[in-house]
């Protein structure tokens, strides 16, 4: 039998933090794009009231705990003074280095600070010439791994280069050697991979190990990781309107509170990591009402899980017994129990359900991993039972549960996915 993957301190690190910013910002802000053919006049980028500090500021009192920043879209345009091009901010009015202010924003906060940068350039003139290309995105990669300490994850964002092969053993030796401690999405030599739906929903089961991946949103092609499975726990991604970059015309698309939450109870709650894209605007601060949408989420979270009871863990030959302290005689009534494993030795847990003091069934699932929030009708207890079902790998165990009274028993509800679809691709460059 294969040894069961497990999480590097890195992956588990990154597992841990949970919550990210995604900011989408560049060229296309200017010009009402999606993503662009790298023809756009570098002169329209003028974010006059750039204060990467305002995102940061925002970040840390929403509770995310790191933030992803687009150093290159699509387009090729540059959000740092590389030496590599002259379509970068060095050609703008506003030439400011993007990058290094949002890292230092980032550091002054305390929140962990990673950079996308796209495989796929379109303004690159050496893009058809493969090993051309690979040194030049190599030199980029260099710059910002070099440039603007520790960077806490990478994203190399699949779209545009399905079916492109560059010289990932290069480009991975470049991170390996100026950020050992970064994970890398799922391109390259992936140490955490995307979920597979630009609608930040993962299932359940969410598992923790693979031997393939999705590519990107427009191709139902997989890469291969691999003859065994290896460990990459998934990231949810998703934008709070309908577009990853801002544009004014969008704001009736801003995502509800509840749509949010929903989404938050199915890709957090469903144990993977959620990154939430809020794009600037052309001011160079995030919208208003985007920030004010997103604290009303965090805020109601912060409320429903304010108050745990903790429980007392006791393994048993088949799950374990939960028990919770609320005084002599006491029950507490709870809507919601959250789940815990210890996966440092791998996800072993696969099947289980919740039972009361009566042997009643409470919730039930299939992993847990990082962290499992279930939702159900209100309900009193002093002591829970958990049973592990028959696909549960031996030494399976949690290392903390806890029961919530919120006022709700549901899941919430989730608005209409984006459909993102031809039509809508070809629109991108309309």
């Amino acid at each position: 039998m294969n040894q069961i993957p497990y999480p590097s301190p890195q992956q588990k690190r990154w597992q841990e933090v949970g919550l990210g910013l995604f900011c989408h910002f560049g060229i296309n802000t200017f010009n009402n794009k999606e993503w662009s053919a790298g023809d756009l006049d570098p002169a329209t980028f003028d974010p006059q009231k750039f204060d990467a500090r305002q995102w940061a500021k925002f970040a840390h009192q929403a509770g995310f705990r790191y933030l992803v920043f687009t150093a290159k879209h699509h387009d090729g345009f540059c959000l740092w003074p590389t030496s590599t091009t002259e379509y970068s901010v060095k050609s703008s009015p506003c030439r400011i280095d993007i990058v290094g202010e949002v890292a230092q924003a980032c550091r002054e906060v305390g929140i962990h600070f990673g950079l996308y940068l796209s495989p796929w350039d379109r303004n690159a003139a050496c893009y058809d010439d493969k090993e051309s290309y690979d040194r030049f995105y190599i030199q980029q990669l260099t710059e910002l791994c070099t440039n603007y300490g520790e960077l806490f994850e990478i994203w190399l964002d699949g779209a545009g280069s399905e079916g492109r092969v560059y010289n990932w053993d290069a480009i991975m030796q470049v991170i390996d050697t100026h950020q050992p401690n970064a994970v890398i999405f799922n391109m390259g030599r992936p140490t955490i991979r995307w979920i597979g739906n630009e609608n930040g929903l993962a299932k359940d089961p969410c598992y923790y190990a693979a031997s393939q991946t999705s590519v990107s949103a427009f191709t139902e092609a997989e890469d291969s990781l691999g003859e065994d499975k290896i460990y990459i726990p998934p990231e949810c991604d998703v934008a709070v309107r309908r577009n990853w970059f801002w544009q004014d015309d969008d704001l009736e698309t801003l995502k509800t509170k509840e749509h949010l939450l929903g989404i938050w109870y199915r890709s957090i709650g469903f144990g993977t990591n959620l990154l939430l894209n809020l794009g600037p605007n052309r001011d160079g601060l995030l919208d208003e009402y985007d920030t004010a949408r997103v604290l009303e989420v965090t805020r109601e979270i912060e409320r429903r899980f304010a108050h745990p009871f903790a429980a007392m863990i006791t393994p048993t030959p088949t799950g374990c017994d939960l028990e919770f302290d609320a005084g002599p005689d006491r029950e507490i009534i709870f809507d919601h129990l959250v789940l815990r494993e210890n996966y440092s030795k791998g996800q072993l847990i696969n099947g289980y359900r919740v039972l009361d003091e009566n042997g009643a069934e409470i919730t039930q699932g299939h992993t847990i991993g990082h962290q499992k929030w279930h939702a159900f009708a209100k309900n009193s207890a002093r002591k829970l039972r958990v049973e592990w079902g028959e696909d549960c790998l031996p030494n399976a165990r949690l290392c903390g549960a806890e029961i919530y009274l919120t006022g709700h028993e549901t899941l919430p509800e989730l608005g209409a996915p984006i459909d993102y679809s031809d039509p809508w691709k070809v629109k991108l460059d309309a």
